[in-house]
């Protein structure tokens, strides 16, 4: 071994990796005692890898060469072989030179035992003296015994001798004339760094911001060094921790307990950003204006704010220095800081929309925060950056809105319906993404969940607003109220499980303008009468096309009554509007109501219309009898069900009532003046000469009332015992009317047969409207007392049956007697 070496060099040996034991150790250590003691008479120590001392070393000048971090680490990246190793020398040379600081020899070696130490990992050594780790599985208490054995027999390998030294960079990090910086400030908060993993260190209090001694762009050479050095070894970054579900270990049993796993990987509960943070060094000289503004399109923000404090500070410093006076260069270096702002500003709204961009959302959190503080500061923008932040939050939102697909109506007559199904899946699928991934960027201060409801109520707020003036039709406008009131907070979108239980803790209304809401909904009712107006319409075009134009015979229901459809089809049009308002809300459904009702008024007198224009050439068939009677029974069906809403809308009911009962009585007086102008002519020959010698006319008359009995027979109550009553009055008034007209006397004994003719029909008449449930039941003995007086022989027996004609009609006077006794032939008819 050559041992020539001039006091000058710092010697550092290294052990050829042997276990104390081996003999090759011992030579080694006797030879260096030997040269030791050669170098102790020129003052030199020899330093070998089992002592702790040396000599202090000198500081290295700054005309030395200045060696890279990376090689001031050693072997961390060039591990063959290294782990604990002690490097031993190259046969036949001498001593190597180092050209660093002789402290800084076993840097490498120690930092990375240090490195995988603190990140829980072993050393060689350390998995020399551990026993391998065995996966507990079924059986494993019965092989413990044999595992240990074969440790035993374990046969250990030594060190290679060979060792590959890492490539030398080219340029050193930082120039010849900059301070020389330590290898542990030059990873920066590797070691500490606070909101990191493994820190608890506190900033100071009450100290200013120190100032970096190295050059601005070390800055964030700690955070990319700490990176890399956790990806070399397997390890993730808190942000790929974010992502990465646990592993999970593989053993016996493993696939029967995966979906356990699964589930319990669902429990985990991730942490939220902390809220303190450490400010790293602000530049003493910040970078010019464009270059800050270059950083900023780089999207490297932490080193562009750190330049904008930096310009900020000197603007502070000059304008302490100039007091009032404020020249123009204060101005322009002003207003660059507030455009530089600006362009951050944009920036980080480019960010929070990229959903790519999550990892620079934690600096761009950091600034904010840092601004908050500075506050009121000179150079600062005036207004609050939470603020801003929160009108950013907005701002994507509202993008992602309007990215929404919307078809046209031509195109799709469903297109409203598809686009607020879209956007409720968009809503739900954002705020998913928000309550996963996104809050864990922010620290609880920030409420990011709580920011993206609200941003999602005004964003769907205003993008409803500026839909609306689209929607016209009431299945839209429908779908349109039926998804703000409902669908809105319900389980589809904000009362989703998957956003639970975030979203307890908010509100899920929608919340639109009152005057908005209303707006619609009275928009919806507008267009609903229009709808129903026409659903009317098609139903009287129908009842023309498929009975009056054929003349078809109106069917009959089980109650063996006239039947229509008609009152079906009007109550269909008309209820399902009023039950499909009412799921949205009571408010709508009583408008509804209202509007189908207003509607519905003016439909019998429309009705009435079609009815005499279609069927004027039928009033003298049978068949317009029929109609009538028929049609009588619908529309009071009709408002029978109307009847319902009288509680809801009571004005409006009874107007609809008023027009039905309209309808019906002038459809009833058609039946009547019918009946009347058929028995007219048979009436009229009533009492007369011919009558009695001739029973046509009376039998034509009996079978138009027998015709009355069928139809009245085929009418709902109580409207056909209202008909049969009117009629009833009017053929007794006109029966015995003719007798009161003195146009026949009956000389001769003819007096006797009248009497008996008049009883007869007098008696077919009264069965007739007996069965039509006539309510006139005094008109029944009006004929038989008559009859009685005529068939009287003499005065005496006449004036003895006056007396219950004049107790049961009070208005029988002396003319009507006279008008009975001249009937009878006993005296003139003057």
């Amino acid at each position: 071994m050559d041992t020539a070496n001039t006091g000058e060099d710092r010697v550092s040996l290294k052990s050829n990796g042997k276990t104390p034991t081996n003999e090759g150790t011992t030579d080694s250590l006797g030879m260096l005692e030997k040269k030791s003691n050669e170098n102790k008479k020129n003052g030199l120590k020899v330093t070998t890898g089992n002592e702790s001392e040396s000599l202090t070393p000198q500081s290295p000048s700054l005309s030395s060469p200045v060696t890279s971090p990376l090689k001031m680490i050693g072997g961390l990246f060039n591990n063959k072989g290294e782990e604990d190793s002690d490097t031993t020398p190259q046969k036949g040379k001498g001593l190597a030179r180092s050209m660093t600081n002789p402290n800084m020899s076993n840097f490498g070696g120690s930092l990375q035992k240090t490195i995988r130490r603190s990140l829980n990992l072993d050393t060689r050594k350390d998995k020399r003296h551990k026993p391998p780790l065995v996966p507990v599985s079924e059986g494993a208490a019965e092989e413990r015994t044999e595992d240990k054995v074969k440790e035993e027999d374990v046969v250990w390998e030594e060190m290679e001798e060979d060792n590959t030294l890492s490539e030398i960079p080219r340029t050193p990090l930082s120039g010849l004339s900059s301070p020389v910086t330590s290898p542990l400030k030059m990873i920066g908060g590797f070691f500490n760094n606070k909101g990191e993993e493994d820190s608890d260190t506190t900033p100071q209090k009450g100290k200013g911001l120190a100032r970096s001694m190295t050059n601005p762009n070390m800055s964030n050479f700690g955070g990319s060094l700490q990176k890399t050095i956790r990806r070399s070894l397997n390890l993730g970054t808190r942000k790929d921790k974010r992502c990465k579900p646990p592993l999970v270990p593989v053993s016996e049993g493993a696939a029967e307990e995966r979906t356990e796993d699964k589930v319990k990987e669902e429990d985990v509960v991730w942490e939220e950003m902390e809220e303190d943070y450490t400010l790293p060094e602000i530049p003493r000289t910040p970078l010019s204006v464009m270059e800050i503004n270059k950083l900023i399109e780089m999207a490297l923000l932490e080193e562009a704010h750190l330049n904008l404090l930096a310009l900020r500070q000197e603007l502070q410093q000059e304008q302490e220095r100039s007091g009032d006076d404020s020249p123009m260069e204060l101005a322009k270096k002003e207003k660059d800081l507030n455009l530089l702002y600006g362009e951050l500003r944009k920036k980080f709204k480019t960010i929070m929309c990229d959903p790519n961009s999550l990892e620079l959302l934690e600096p761009m959190v950091r600034i904010i925060q840092e601004e908050e503080k500075r506050a009121g500061q000179p150079g600062g923008l005036q207004d609050s950056w939470m603020e801003a932040w929160r009108e950013m939050v907005d701002g994507c939102v509202q993008v992602k809105i309007k990215s929404i697909k919307l078809e046209q109506r031509e195109k799709n007559p469903s297109w409203l319906a598809v686009h607020l199904g879209l956007l409720g899946k968009s809503i739900v699928d954002d705020l998913e993404n928000v309550k996963k991934d996104l809050r864990w960027s922010y620290p609880p201060s920030f409420k990011v969940f709580s920011t993206y409801v609200r941003s999602y109520h005004s964003g769907v707020r205003q993008h409803l607003k500026k839909l609306e003036p689209q929607v016209t039709e009431v299945k839209d406008l429908y779908a349109l109220l039926n998804w703000i009131i409902n669908s809105y907070k319900s389980e589809k979108i904000m009362g989703s499980v998957s956003l639970q239980p975030e979203m307890k803790e908010e509100n899920s209304d929608l919340q639109l303008e009152e005057d908005c809401l209303k707006k619609l909904k009275d928009k919806y009712c507008c267009r609903l009468k229009e709808v129903i107006r026409g659903y009317l319409d098609r139903v009287i075009d129908n009842e023309n096309e498929t009975i009056w134009d054929i003349k078809k015979t109106p069917e009959k229901d089980d109650e063996n009554l006239f039947f229509s459809y008609l009152h079906m089809d009007v109550l269909t049009n008309v209820k399902g509007p009023i039950v499909h308002s009412a799921e949205i809300d009571d408010q709508l459904k009583q408008k509804v109501i209202s509007s189908c009702l207003q509607e519905l008024k003016d439909f019998p007198k429309r009705f009435e219309e079609g009815f005499r224009h279609h069927c004027s050439s039928l009033q003298q068939e049978l068949v317009w009898s029929e109609y009538q009677i028929t049609y009588i029974n619908s529309f009071m069906a009709l408002q029978q069900h109307m009847e319902r809403y009288r509680d809801t809308c009571p004005a409006e009911e009874e107007e609809f009532k008023k027009e039905t009962n309209g309808l019906i009585f002038r459809l009833m007086q058609g039946l009547e003046d019918q009946f009347k102008e058929d028995v007219k002519p048979y009436l009229r020959r009533m009492i007369t000469r011919k009558w009695l010698t001739n029973d046509e006319d009376f039998k034509q008359l009996y079978r138009r009332t027998d015709l009355l009995s069928e139809h009245c027979a085929l009418m709902r109550p109580p409207h056909s015992q209202e008909l049969a009553s009117r009629l009833h009055y009017h053929v007794v008034r006109e029966y015995i009317g003719q007798l009161m007209k003195n146009n026949f006397s009956c000389k001769n004994h003819k007096h006797e047969k009248a009497a008996s003719k008049i009883h007869k029909q007098w008696k077919d008449l009264t069965v007739q409207f007996e069965n039509m449930n006539s309510s006139h039941e005094w008109l029944y003995a009006v004929g038989n007392d008559l009859s009685d007086i005529i068939q009287q022989k003499n005065k005496e027996d006449i004036k003895n049956h006056l007396q219950p004609l004049v107790e049961q009609y009070p208005d029988f006077c002396k003319k009507h007697l006279v008008a009975v006794l001249y009937f009878r032939g006993l005296t003139r008819g003057q």
